[in-house]
């Protein structure tokens, strides 16, 4: 992309995944010609440092957008429905981590490893739709296994990390860490329970059919991301006392057999994964070491011995990096260098 530059916006620059895809959009050096950073009305006047320099956040409005490119949404689902489209009338392609259109059919939902060509259906809305952070952590290891043997069934069990709830929620964890040490009566609000010392089963709204919402998007984003559209796919999540990265159980099957040595060989070639597999000297993957790297870590390869063609794996990835806002500026480059022209500059 030598010598071209793109004129960025990023809604919700004040929240969490805001702040990481500014981290992310530094380090990757991502030819931004101007920046402009978005938020409510309590946020406008502030200062966020990008790449030594600082910028002064904006307001979100529907006018926001005129002259920008590229924007990147982390404003939430409601923040996404409400000025989508208006982004796209001025210009801008909308790449947006909410789950406001992730299942919509005309609109792509993208892992870049696993199905770029999809990017190039912005054009019909002019939104790509960023995955859910546990979707993408899921299917990450499970792509080359379903290119060699043919993906049929899949049951996930999620330990998905506080900050997956936001900056609010971290700091609930560690607050009741302090008062649990001190004997003091555990204040909780961020959560329905105590989430220090204890693992909650409750990730979202729970629906009528008794799975919650969270569960209910691993299960249909996955079909769509991979194009398996008959994929069955039963998932658990779970808020565990845990700062940064998620943790996923998966027991996968296959139509064809993948022996464990052959399971660690296709992951550790797919781009965007890592084994770590040797439990014998206590090497495995844990969100400690996954918190702050890109890619996803996979190990505890092993073959299920209770059902055919079946094998069990353990993931970890950091969901605000892979999970949200590395996964949204990679379909960003995509976008950058095969289908956008370049801002004037």
């Amino acid at each position: 992309m030598s010598g071209k530059r793109f004129n960025v916006a990023v809604a919700g620059a004040t929240g969490a995944v805001g702040g990481v895809f500014l981290q992310i959009l530094a380090e990757r050096k991502f030819p931004i010609g101007n920046l402009r950073l978005l938020a409510s009305e309590r946020s406008v006047g502030k200062k966020l440092k990008f790449a030594g320099q600082e910028f002064p956040v904006e307001l979100l409005s529907k006018d926001a957008f005129k002259g920008i490119d590229i924007a990147l949404f982390s404003a939430g689902a409601s923040r996404s429905k409400e000025f989508a489209a208006a982004a796209w009338a001025s210009g801008a392609v909308v790449v947006d981590n909410s789950s406001a259109f992730r299942m919509e059919p005309d609109i792509p939902l993208v892992v870049p490893e696993i199905n770029p060509e999809a990017i190039g259906q912005y054009k019909q809305r002019g939104i790509v739709a960023n995955p859910n952070c546990t979707t993408i952590i899921s299917i990450m290891p499970l792509k080359p296994l379903h290119d060699y043997g043919t993906l049929k069934r899949v049951v996930a069990s999620s330990y998905q990390a506080t900050s997956g709830a936001g900056a609010k929620a971290m700091a609930e964890l560690i607050a009741q860490t302090k008062q649990f040490a001190k004997g003091e009566t555990l204040e909780v609000a961020a959560f329905k329970h105590q989430i220090a010392f204890n693992v909650i089963p409750h990730i979202d709204a729970f629906l009528d059919n008794g799975y919650t919402k969270e569960e209910m998007k691993m299960t249909n984003e996955g079909r769509k991301i991979m194009g398996i559209p008959d994929l069955r796919v039963t998932c658990t999540t779970v808020r565990v006392p845990v700062l940064t990265a998620h943790s996923i159980s998966i027991n996968a099957q296959f139509e064809k057999k993948i022996t464990r040595e052959k399971a660690r060989e296709l992951i550790a070639k797919f781009p965007g994964c890592q084994v770590m597999d040797d439990p014998a000297n206590n090497v495995y993957p844990m969100p400690l070491f996954a918190a702050g790297k890109d890619d996803c870590y996979v190990g505890r390869i092993r073959e299920d011995d209770s059902a055919e063609n079946c094998l069990n794996l353990w993931v970890c990835g950091d969901q605000l990096r892979k999970g949200a806002a590395l996964n949204a500026v990679q379909i960003a480059e995509v976008l950058a260098q095969k289908y956008l022209q370049p801002a004037a500059v």
